[in-house]
Order: C-alpha cells, then sequence, then structure tokens
C-alpha cells in the first residue's frame, strides 16, 4: 500500500491546548472536526502518548489554534517535534489565555476554539474526544492551513547530503545506514514503515 494516498484527505491541521493546574501544554494534530452545528459541537482525536492527551482527559476541557498558511515551520517544531513532559513549550513562547485560562496561540493562526468534553471514546493507540463548543474567535482571514499545503509548502526537505532514514511524517533524520524494523520516530511516534532511505 501507498501510505502517500492518506494524504489526499483534506486535513486541517490545529495546536491542541490545555491546562493541568499551572502546567500548559499543547500538541500538533489534524483530526479535529465539527460534528453537529445544534448543539455546536467538535471531535479531535489525540495520540494517547501525547502528554496534552493525558491533560485533555483529566481536565475535560481543551483548546484548538487553527493554523493558516502563515503558519512557520518552527511553530511545527515546537509543538510537534519535542513533548510537553520534558519542557514547558509555553516558557517563552506567545500566547493568549483564553476565558476558560487555557492558552491559545495566535502567531500563524486564523482563529480558535474552546470546548468542553463531553464524552471520550478509547480507540487502542487514540482516545476521541467529543466535546461541546464554549467559545472561540475568528483571529484572521489567511486560509487554513491543509496537511496536503503543510506538505508541499511549510515542512523542511531533509538536507541533500544527508545519509540514513528520514521519517516521511515529521522529517526527522536517523542518521545510521541501518535502521531496525521496530525503530519508533522519537519526534512523531511513527513506525520504520514511514522512514524512506536518503
Amino acid at each position: 500500500m501507498d501510505k502517500k494516498v492518506m494524504r489526499n484527505i483534506s486535513y486541517g491541521l490545529f495546536i491542541l491546548t490545555a491546562r493541568d493546574g499551572d502546567k500548559l501544554n499543547g500538541c500538533v494534530t489534524n483530526t479535529l472536526q465539527q460534528v453537529t452545528t445544534s448543539p455546536n459541537r467538535i471531535s479531535i482525536t489525540v495520540n494517547k502518548e501525547n502528554y496534552t492527551h493525558d491533560m485533555v482527559l483529566k481536565a475535560g476541557e481543551f483548546n484548538v489554534s487553527i493554523l493558516s498558511e502563515d503558519a512557520k515551520f518552527d511553530t511545527f517544531k515546537h509543538f510537534g517535534f519535542q513533548t510537553g513532559r520534558d519542557i514547558d513549550k509555553f516558557e517563552d513562547f506567545p500566547m493568549v489565555l483564553a476565558k476558560n485560562d487555557i492558552p491559545y496561540i495566535t502567531d500563524g493562526t486564523n482563529g480558535y476554539i474552546s470546548a468542553k468534553v463531553i464524552h471520550s471514546i478509547d480507540l487502542g493507540s487514540h482516545t476521541l474526544f467529543l466535546a461541546d463548543v464554549t467559545d472561540g474567535e475568528v483571529l484572521s482571514s489567511v486560509p487554513s492551513a491543509t496537511y496536503d499545503y503543510y506538505h508541499k509548502n511549510i515542512k523542511e526537505s531533509p538536507d541533500e547530503k544527508s545519509k540514513g532514514w528520514v521519517c516521511k511524517i515529521c522529517s526527522y533524520v536517523h542518521p545510521h545506514e541501518d535502521l531496525p524494523a521496530d525503530f519508533i520516530c522519537p519526534l512523531c511516534k511513527h513506525p520504520a514503515s514511514d522512514f524512506e532511505k536518503l
């Protein structure tokens, strides 16, 4: 199977943010959709390995910043290529606190949504959260960044002189000749099957 076919699905890209006490965190996701308009509800699916997943599960509330075509690759690296278990992602990163005291980002975004979880479904590696929209605001008229736009215009290409293997999902380079069959990308947690030789 050509896994690149999955990129043809029209995904948006978002920064999911949450709060646990004084701890703020966020991660990149592409699995948000509106499921009903009355009541106004959304669903979002989050990998259980993401620290933000645990925070949403515990607190039952979250915000989503809608990434626009102005988003920089550094934003994706900051929220997607490192874990909030090890660093404070908001220590020096500009943000605004919404009415629910959860941050949203304004740089490279065109809006944000606040939501309260009403139901969760265990999907194995991920949890699907069904949530009522409680607030939101349009921040700019720049079009939303799709997954396809990200791959064609935002994501950095690996250095042509690099040797080793590159993750087709996040561009992490494994700089060794051999790639173990059970290798897991340290950044995006995808398996060896999502790597290609440089």
